[in-house]
């Protein structure tokens, strides 16, 4: 019997008929599965998509590569939303000073994201698990140590400061596009490091660089077969993402009622436990 394809290994269901039904008969569960991601990636201060991949997997059954897109999509849905307040905190004329940052960090993500979603839709369900499970440990590592340490300048040299940032965002494109993610978590202590920016000012450029760095992912998962998950699941993807709208609205107002000490890490357990959740799925 001749081996299949790499693309018919990672082949997915849609999501069609009785599955996707059943995934919509509880409505109030897929809006509150959306709303809980989107008040812990709130009171982060970020989008919570690196919460929502376990719940699409464990809790709604969707395939690895079925999840990963979804994830994608909701997350651009709610970057595109949450958009105009998050520069409102950066004046555009600030953000435009600034412009040299976003570019060199595109000159990676961009091709990052690219390459992130060919292996992805090129790897074998088994395999595409447990590279899932190995950025979960990755992010909850990033989570607590950009938490509860604080992040200097690097003042490298020009020169070498130009050519870490291309390399920086192309493994954050890579990370973004296999874990259908923003990427903020990782951006934004990047351009802290690498280019000496504060915080703030962080927060508003890691969309520059973000946004596109989605799109084209999100481009080139529209060319594999598995895209198709996502017009059959429509109205789900639609659901937990104005979950997800609302529940950031009320993490970002409960932003400070509960010391970082305790939730940081908390929610790197829950990531460390979903990690090993999706490791062991087959």
């Amino acid at each position: 019997m001749s081996a299949l394809p790499p693309s018919a290994m990672t082949a997915v269901p849609t999501g069609k008929g009785p599955a996707a039904a059943a995934r919509l008969r509880s409505v109030p569960l897929v809006f509150g599965a959306g709303a809980t991601v989107g008040v812990l990636g709130g009171l982060i201060g970020l989008g919570g998509a690196e919460f929502r991949l376990p719940l699409l997997i464990g809790m709604f059954g969707f395939a690895a590569l079925s999840a990963v897109i979804l994830n994608k999509a909701m997350s651009l849905v709610v970057v595109v939303t949450a958009l105009p307040a998050r520069l409102a905190a950066v004046s555009f004329g600030e953000l435009g000073a600034h412009w040299s940052i976003a570019v060199n960090l595109l000159a990676g993500s961009l091709l990052g994201a690219w390459a992130g979603a060919s292996w992805a839709v090129r790897m074998r369900s088994a395999t595409l698990y447990k590279v899932l499970a190995a950025l979960m440990v990755g992010m909850a590592g990033a989570l607590v140590l950009t938490r509860t340490t604080t992040v200097g300048s690097l003042d490298l040299p020009g020169p070498v400061q130009v050519v870490a940032g291309v390399v920086a965002g192309f493994g954050i494109g890579v990370v973004a596009a296999l874990m259908g993610v923003a990427g903020g978590e990782l951006l934004i202590p990047t351009i802290v490091l690498l280019f000496g920016a504060d915080i703030k000012l962080a927060g508003s450029l890691s969309l520059l660089v973000s946004l596109p760095t989605m799109l084209v992912a999100f481009a080139r998962y529209s060319r594999d077969g598995s895209f198709a998950v996502l017009g059959a699941n429509r109205r789900f993807a639609a659901l937990m993402a104005a979950g997800s709208i609302t529940g950031a609205l009320l993490g970002g107002l409960l932003l400070g009622v509960m010391a970082d000490l305790v939730l940081i890490p908390a929610l790197a357990v829950v990531l460390l436990l979903s990690a090993v959740k999706v490791a062991r799925h087959d």
